[in-house]
């Protein structure tokens, strides 16, 4: 044990209290004091801190899936997971050789930690089973503890990134930098928010010690980012992570990024794969694209979703492999070898893997889909925009990037604009919210962890 404790309603009360407020006092018009970003979950949760100076209020409108712990937030205890009806299926997840080593991230992790300050340690460490595991958010404002990038020495921050580099592949992690780097220019653009809309403003904690045989984890989490990275012995489970931007497209520091377009083009050629009435099965006709579609992000823990659209068994060959490789655009975020590992499982479960969709199919197209199968689900969600770009070109992008600071502020959702963010807006590729889970009490490892108890001790 580390001295934390499990949270209790009073100490959670500073997470919600900001929230709740604006969203009674204001409903939707609070939103165009906003810039934080919603998955749509039906709880709700804020910051305490208010608006820092320079910048604007964060938070967010509440809805279903996704704003981060709220007045029904899960404890560890309670943890349940992700199920189609409230019950999980047994048999799913064994302690098991991997045959793919951990040493390297159990090593980056020890000398990321052995570089802090005693304060800085003792701030950002708990036990493998705290409730801190499930209070993230993907909202700017969101208080969070542990260590803050923004807050320490460059050579201590050089080993978070190499703490990262360890458990994530190349490509995760450029993608989660390119996301850091939004988030800054989301700030420069809205003013300067220099505390949170800032590439300083993401937290590591661990939950447990690093260690090659016993259970351990971190999380890595900020506006946009969510990494929750848990490891026993050779095995690695890394979800719930959660990755968005807005915009997902900008010039930062004179470098171009572009983020999310695997994920879109793989998800546009599954679907253009289909026949016709492949497809009739697969788009919802009753359900059109809202401005926040996602179910399953932050505060939605034990969250039951039935399955919905085509599974793989209706699939051909070569429609499967696209499936695949679908999947793998997200666990390809992990380490290479462990990637692999994941994959496998997937595979085993392909035939009840389920592909559902919502919205328009162009290119340019703000639309959702979803991959859900017993070991595996995605979620991915172009949403309306709350604080970037008031002019939209064709397929609802904003035209052009801004070149100094805004002169209206936020988006105003007048004519000719992408809306406010919320269910009501007018979704956009621009402002893209991801995530990938493990289903039947995968996420956080925490079947793992229970079946490591009952064997092991």
């Amino acid at each position: 044990m580390h001295g934390h404790h499990p949270r209790t309603p009073e100490a959670e009360r500073t997470r919600r209290w900001f929230m709740n407020k604006a969203l009674l006092a204001g409903g939707a018009a609070a939103l165009t004091t906003m810039t934080g970003c919603s998955d749509g979950s039906s709880d709700t949760s804020g910051s305490a801190s208010g608006a820092p100076s320079g910048g604007m209020p964060s938070g967010g409108p509440a809805g279903a899936g996704g704003m981060g712990p709220g007045q029904s937030e899960v404890k560890y205890q309670d943890f349940v997971g992700l199920t189609t009806d409230g019950k999980v299926v047994d048999g799913l997840y064994a302690v098991h050789s991997t045959d793919v080593s951990t040493d390297k991230v159990v090593k980056a992790a020890q000398a990321f930690l052995d570089g802090l300050s005693q304060k800085e340690r003792t701030s950002c460490t708990f036990d493998v089973a705290d409730d801190e595991w499930l209070a993230w958010s993907n909202v700017d404002g969101y208080e969070r503890k542990g260590v803050r990038m923004g807050d320490i020495t460059d050579a201590k921050r050089e080993l978070g990134y190499a703490l990262l580099g360890a458990a994530l592949s190349a490509k995760g992690l450029t993608q989660t930098r390119n996301i850091m780097k939004l988030n800054a220019f989301l700030g420069d653009y809205n003013g300067g928010n220099r505390e949170t809309l800032t590439e300083g403003a993401y937290f590591f904690t661990f939950m447990g010690t690093p260690s090659t045989s016993k259970p351990w984890g971190f999380q890595y989490e900020g506006h946009h980012v969510a990494i929750n990275y848990f490891v026993l012995g050779d095995q690695v489970v890394m979800t719930p992570t959660f990755m968005g931007s807005e915009p997902t497209s900008a010039t930062y520091q004179g470098e171009k990024i572009t983020l999310f377009k695997p994920e879109t083009k793989a998800g546009l050629a599954l679907l253009r794969s289909l026949t016709s009435a492949q497809r009739d099965k697969v788009i919802d006709a009753e359900v059109g694209k809202s401005g926040t579609d996602m179910k399953a992000g932050a505060g939605a823990d034990n969250l039951k979703l039935a399955y919905q659209g085509l599974p793989g068994s209706e699939l051909t060959s070569a429609q499967r492999d696209k499936l695949l490789d679908l999947v793998g655009v997200y666990v390809g975020y992990m380490d290479d070898g462990h990637a692999g590992v994941r994959m496998k499982e997937v595979k085993e479960h392909l035939d009840q893997t389920y592909f559902y969709w919502l919205g328009e199919t162009k290119d340019t197209s703000a639309f959702y889909y979803r991959v859900h199968s017993p070991v595996v689900l995605i979620e991915y969600d172009a949403q309306s925009p709350l604080a970037y770009g008031t002019k939209t070109g064709s397929g609802g992008q904003p035209s052009g990037q801004p070149t100094g600071q805004p002169t209206g502020g936020m988006p105003t959702g007048q004519p000719g604009g992408g809306g406010m963010g919320g269910p009501g807006g007018t979704p956009t590729q621009q402002h893209i919210h991801t995530i990938i889970r493990t289903p039947n009490g995968g996420d956080y490892g925490v079947d793992l962890l229970k079946l490591h108890l009952e064997t092991d001790h």
